[in-house]
């Protein structure tokens, strides 16, 4: 969403801007029906609020830029107070045109949301015209449950670091410090739920520690004592109070931790705020385990506030692996008439629940294994309310057959916790079903959560589970959200794990639990598999490298799949959202006849998924190749390397003021382009000092100082083929200009491009290695690759950064099998790629990025590629009508052919 003009103004543009910004971010025809302007507020005088949404009760006031808008937002906030209450809405913003403060009433001493408006989306901007709360009662007190802590969190450290002044992080004794802090938070969260939710008696923990303020660091450190000892091995000179207290056991208490007096104001917090004026017995374990592990786990706590997954994320997983195909067996057995076979089905039924083992190798909080449980558990309950209470069976799923592996120790804590609470509320609904009651204390020993990492065996088969082998008459699940980490940003050992899977490929270090998960499904039939990905799994060199190797070696199949979506780590405030596009996946060595292929706009059935999660065979996939694949075609090559340090750039600000002071450089300096400048018609510029003599350089002493400058920045890399161009450091690096007129492939471009804007270039013009060039280009070729099919193939193929195409010459032009036209159908297409030349020229003020919005194309552009994609279709033998699937199935034959 771009401002409305170069210069806005508060009084003049105010309603032009927000009308277009709900036009283009809602897609709206008719925006002045959402928003109303210049609203009058009764104060004092008459007041006038800039803007205002009905729907929502959102007040906005508008300034002009540069203007102060925390003062905008004491305006607002005096307009806000004065209007009924039933007017008023959950958010004010105040905007300057460029950035938008939204400030949440709900906490209005918090600092805003800020976003910029250029950014915004509707993802982002949804709550402007959608009315009510977006979260449910139980994210809600999860997620203030999680504020709370980190609020008492903050003081409980402060208190602890006065005990370590300037501690080094490494030192040990700080560390255990650190750990001990953590579990006693644990620990107090168990005691706050239990004190709420029937585990104690009502209020117990609250009593005991409202009377001892004055020695309550004590009075605690005796209670874990007593809630780790069975009542008739307690001292016998504690106190009465104590005496009451059940025995918890499990481990939770065993540990003897040490921790700092507790502060008079985190005492306050744990008495008034977390336990006197808030309820714990809602919260949902599934969330508020993130929520706790993030807000003190020092490894994740990496955003300034807390967050948790979507949950209906986590079912996008469990639930085309396992719970859906539970329940409809459970109603099919249900929807039988009454009789005693049913009741044998049903007890069966619920046999192989409790046979069922879950495994989560990369596990943090335990949500993806609390949320797996507690449906396990519902399922459960059904059964047991509808058999006879005379030949009821007793309850059997338990949290034993739920089993994680992670790196963080907190984690581990937090994990154990959630599904100890989980498992006490699956049993209070229970005895509202059935009335069968087990009292959940003393605490089972629970110990499948283990702490360490999931790579620790490599190359051996890894993640034993307790009690479990291959023989074993259940199923087994491996599930989860492994870590997703591109090669970049793997360390050493990361990047040798996946070395050993996967010789020399730099796939995510995802793919290593995909390779384990490979060889546990390829030993049982009866082990599933699904995994969170972040999309580049399926992109781009990985589907051959990790894929095709994990099909060949291990016999895998993609049961379902769920395409690119984005995965949203919720937070209280939307602009530290984390925005990761991710992939589902689903494998095993026995697929269903028919797979399920997810999107946004719901499932659909296909009789194969391949590697690009697309319908067709296994079979489809491109392996990179050193030269095209179709002989004829001509050579792509990569654009020119600078590595200068960008010394021999010079930015289109500087340009003229260089050429000023150093009026002799004009002659050496080009028009330097990239895919961010070609694709907006961005001018730059580079020294190109091809051909300059010892002299002539030195006579320009700025441009002098530019090379010495590179030569500085090349003998300091630890490249040795950029050490070695510093011999010559007043040349790119890597020099690979044409001197013909050469089609240009941008490296990068939009995803919601219906095409990639391709274009010509003449050989004054120099291109960086952002760009691909074919010098020995013909208008048929441009034709070919400015079409459709090659849309078609490229968008199959390629890479991604998020959305964004990441075009190859490798995988996706060496690998693209051009048609065998004949000679009147070449003269087709060069018709029609010099029509698509010809459209552009019409417009000469708009840039590529202009040209090819979809919604703004011109129509004789868009009548000129259809004229265009046509003619390819034809040479290739194909109908017009062909969808991009059908094509791109027909591309992967003839690619096979000629592979």
């Amino acid at each position: 969403m771009d401002s409305t003009t170069s210069q806005p103004n508060e009084r003049s543009n105010t309603q032009t801007f927000w009308l277009k910004l709900i036009r283009e971010i809602f897609g709206v025809i008719n925006p002045e029906e959402y928003i109303v302007f210049e609203k009058r507020v009764l104060i004092e005088n008459i007041g006038f609020i800039d803007a205002y949404v009905p729907s929502t009760g959102i007040v906005i006031e508008q300034k002009s830029p540069g203007k102060d808008l925390d003062s905008a937002f004491l305006q607002a906030k005096r307009y806000y107070d004065w209007l009924p209450v039933s007017q008023r809405g959950r958010y004010i913003i105040t905007c300057d045109f460029y950035t938008m403060h939204v400030h949440d009433m709900e906490t209005p001493k918090a600092p805003p949301i800020v976003f910029q408006v250029s950014e915004l989306s509707k993802d982002n901007l949804e709550f402007l015209l959608t009315p009510g709360e977006t979260l449910t009662l139980e994210e809600r007190i999860s997620i203030k449950a999680g504020q709370l802590i980190r609020e008492l969190y903050k003081h409980l450290r402060a208190s602890l670091d006065e005990f370590f002044p300037n501690a080094d992080p490494d030192d040990k004794k700080y560390r255990n410090a650190i750990d001990d802090l953590n579990i006693f938070c644990v620990r107090l969260v168990f005691l706050l739920y239990a004190d709420d939710s029937g585990l104690f008696k009502r209020h117990q923990f609250y009593d005991y520690i409202a009377k001892r303020k004055e020695n309550a660091t004590t009075a605690i450190t005796v209670l874990f004592y007593v809630l780790n000892t069975k009542p008739n091995e307690r001292k016998i000179n504690i106190e009465h109070e104590l005496r009451d207290f059940p025995f918890v056991d499990g481990g939770l208490f065993e540990k003897e931790i040490q921790f700092p007096p507790i502060s008079y104001e985190a005492l306050y917090i744990i008495i008034n705020d977390m336990s006197e004026n808030f309820n714990w017995a809602g919260i949902s374990p599934t969330i508020f385990g993130a929520i706790f592990e993030s807000t003190i786990n020092e490894e994740t706590r990496k955003t300034e506030g807390v967050h948790y997954t979507l949950i209906e994320n986590i079912h996008k997983v469990i639930d085309p692996l396992f719970l859906d195909g539970l329940n409809a067996e459970l109603d099919a057995i249900l929807s039988q008439p009454f009789s005693p076979d049913k009741v044998h089905s049903l007890i069966a039924f619920q046999e192989k629940l409790a046979a069922l083992r879950f495994l989560d190798p990369a596990c943090g909080s335990g949500n993806f294994l609390t949320e797996s449980f507690i449906h396990l558990r519902r399922i459960e309950n059904k059964i047991l309310a509808a058999i006879p209470e005379d030949c009821r069976p007793p309850v059997k799923v338990s949290i034993t057959q739920f089993h994680g592996i992670e790196t963080h120790d907190f984690a581990v804590h937090v994990a154990r916790t959630a599904l100890w609470i989980s498992n006490h509320q699956m049993w209070k609904e229970t005895v509202q079903l059935t009335g069968i009651y087990s009292s959940p204390l003393p605490l089972k020993e629970y110990d499948h959560i283990k702490e360490g990492s999931a790579m620790d065996e490599l190359p051996n088969l890894g993640w034993k589970l307790p009690g479990w082998k291959i023989e074993h008459s259940g199923m087994l699940y491996i599930m989860g959200n492994p870590p997703f980490l591109g090669y970049s940003q793997q360390n050493k050992s990361q990047k040798e794990d996946v070395r050993a899977f996967f010789g020399k490929a730099k796939s995510d270090y995802v793919s290593c639990w995909f390779k384990i998960a490979s060889e546990w499904v390829s030993r049982d039939k009866t082990i599933k598999a699904a995994f969170v990905a972040t999309n580049s799994i399926i992109q781009g060199e990985q589907p051959a490298y990790v894929f095709k190797t994990l099909h060949e070696r291990y016999g895998i199949k993609i049961d379902f799949a769920h395409l690119p979506f984005v995965w949203k780590n919720e937070l209280p405030d939307p602009s530290k959202m984390a925005h990761v596009h991710v992939v589902v996946i689903g494998f095993s060595t026995c697929p269903p006849e028919k797979r399920k292929l997810y999107s946004e706009e719901g499932v659909k059935l296909v009789d194969n998924i391949n590697f690009y999660l697309a319908e067709g065979p296994d079979e489809d996939v491109a392996v990179p190749r050193d030269t095209p694949i179709t002989e004829s075609a001509p050579a792509m090559m990569l654009g020119n390397l600078p590595r200068d340090g960008g010394n021999l750039i010079i930015e289109a600000k500087d340009y003229a003021d260089f050429i000023e002071r150093e009026p002799g450089a004009e002659k050496y300096i080009r028009r330097y382009v990239g895919s961010y400048e070609f694709i907006n018609n961005i001018p730059r510029y580079c020294l190109w000092l091809d051909g300059v003599s010892p002299a002539e350089l030195r006579s320009m002493p700025l441009v002098c100082k530019r090379v010495k400058a590179v030569e500085k920045f090349r003998l300091a890399s630890t490249r040795e083929a950029t050490k070695k161009a510093a011999k010559h450091s007043e040349l790119f690096a890597e020099i690979r200009q044409t001197d013909k007129r050469y089609i240009v492939v941008p490296l990068t471009s939009s995803g919601t491009r219906k095409y990639i804007p391709m274009g010509w270039l003449t050989a004054d013009v120099i291109v960086s290695n952002a760009i691909s060039i074919i010098p020995d280009a013909t208008l048929y070729d441009f034709g070919v690759l400015t079409s459709r099919v090659h849309m078609a193939w490229m968008s199959r193929v390629c890479g991604r950064l998020k959305s964004d195409y990441r075009y190859s010459s490798e995988l996706v032009y060496n690998t693209f099998v051009w048609p065998s036209p004949r000679p009147k159908q070449r003269e087709r297409i060069e018709q029609t790629a010099q029509a698509i030349l010809d459209a552009r020229a019409k417009f000469p003020d708009s840039s590529f990025a202009s040209l090819y919005d979809d919604s703004f194309m011109p129509e004789e552009l868009r009548r000129a590629h259809e004229r265009n994609d046509a003619a390819v279709c034809q040479a290739y033998g194909w109908p017009v009508k062909m969808s991009d699937d059908e094509i791109a199935a027909a591309l992967f034959r003839l690619y096979h052919e000629l592979a």
